[in-house]
């Protein structure tokens, strides 16, 4: 089977990069192959849902550049395809004096991202918009939102597969063949020729790339993110999003209240290292994946660093009084019995060998081959921008 570009995974970011492809240049051949039977089924389909202003970003980074892009590109899309979204804003809370200072920090870089209508609050001010906030100071972000970013990710696909894409579910990638002027991919099923390969795995972009290059020299280190749900009765305590403070040198963004768009408000989510990369629930082990993480040497580093942090996250997966706790330094109301167990995510974190955990979308480039090695979140939110970016460097190669 020969095709013009093969695109591994059936994601945002590969689903929104093979739209775009098809967009630009609709006499190409293009194919994403999904190893899973539907799309959206890791990432994108188990997320918080908010569509990302842009505010947290190192001003001209490509998370910075690409979720400001696609946050436009997003809403249009949503507009033109009927799919429900709400830009209900958010408040980013902080709870201390010693918060104020990176507070400060983000509002300004809100600013230099071209955010517009950003409002410092002070007290007051944050309990306007949250009366049931704890805080000393805010900024409100207009342009945050809500989505369902499942629903997207089938539209995305559903919108290629008119423009003349082929959709390949339920094929697991087993190799990737390289030669002078040719890609082949296979598969349990079948095997793929094409010109030029878009990896776009997610979970398992590192070994996909790994299969490619001998460069790539990252891991992906799999974090869950648990959540919890607000009980019917309480979700009047929480109007819009309600953000705290992140830690500026650990790359989460901390628990947080998010009201959903079919109705109800999401608590969370933690960040604990999963022992699987599709592992989903605590009692989910891949015991080769996980020795695979504890034996990379920057995990032992990011262990190292991170432990005092990593020790109270687990703390919070185990225990529902602590992740109330957490919860009740932004709203003292909140009780353990307000909680009812939700669902959770696994981010697919690129690590590198010095013990960084990537802070910016890592896109690697090569003769027949784009890798985008590190797209965790913002990248839904960003998937057009994304897509639109690796689209361009596709259609230079034809």
């Amino acid at each position: 089977m020969q095709y013009d570009v093969i695109i591994v995974g059936g994601g945002a970011v590969g689903l929104a990069t093979a739209l775009q492809l098809k967009s630009g240049s609709p006499a190409l051949k293009v194919v994403v192959i999904e190893k899973e039977t539907v799309v959206a089924n890791h990432q994108t389909g188990n997320n918080s849902n908010v569509i990302h202003s842009g505010i947290y970003y190192k001003p001209g980074s490509l998370k910075a550049t690409n979720c400001i892009r696609g946050y436009h590109l997003l809403i249009d899309f949503c507009r033109q395809h009927e799919i429900p979204f709400e830009l209900c804003g958010k408040v980013i809370v902080a709870t201390s004096e010693t918060e104020l200072p990176y507070l400060k920090n983000i509002f300004d870089r809100g600013q230099q991202n071209g955010l517009a209508n950003l409002k410092m609050l002070n007290a007051d001010e944050l309990r306007h918009y949250e009366p049931h906030v704890a805080g000393i100071a805010g900024i409100h972000v207009p342009q945050t939102g809500i989505v369902d970013y499942r629903v997207v990710a089938e539209k995305y696909a559903q919108v290629f597969q008119e423009r003349g894409g082929e959709l390949r579910l339920g094929e697991k990638v087993l190799d990737v063949q390289m030669g002078n002027d040719k890609v082949v991919v296979v598969t349990q099923k079948a095997s793929y020729t094409g010109k030029l390969m878009v990896n776009c795995a997610g979970l398992y972009s590192d070994k996909i790339a790994k299969l490619t290059s001998s460069k790539v020299d990252v891991k992906i280190i799999p974090f869950r993110g648990e959540y919890y749900k607000l009980k019917k009765e309480k979700e009047y305590l929480v109007k819009t999003l309600i953000y705290p403070v992140p830690d500026p040198n650990f790359p989460f963004l901390g628990v947080h209240f998010t009201t959903m768009v079919g109705g109800g408000v999401e608590c969370g989510p933690n960040a604990v290292l999963a022992f699987a990369r599709e592992g989903y629930k605590k009692s989910t082990v891949n015991f080769s994946e996980l020795a695979e993480t504890l034996a990379w040497p920057g995990f032992r580093k990011v262990v190292g660093k991170y432990w005092r942090t990593g020790l109270g996250e687990m703390q919070r997966s185990y225990s529902k009084a602590a992740f109330t706790k957490a919860l009740q330094k932004l709203m003292p109301e909140i009780r353990e019995e307000d909680l009812i167990e939700g669902g959770a995510g696994v981010r697919a974190q690129a690590c590198d060998r010095t013990g960084g955990l990537l802070d910016d979308f890592l896109i690697l480039e090569d003769k027949q081959v784009i890798n985008v090695c590190n797209a965790p979140s913002p990248a839904a939110t960003s998937s057009l921008a994304i897509g639109e970016t690796v689209a361009k460097w596709a259609q230079s190669r034809f």
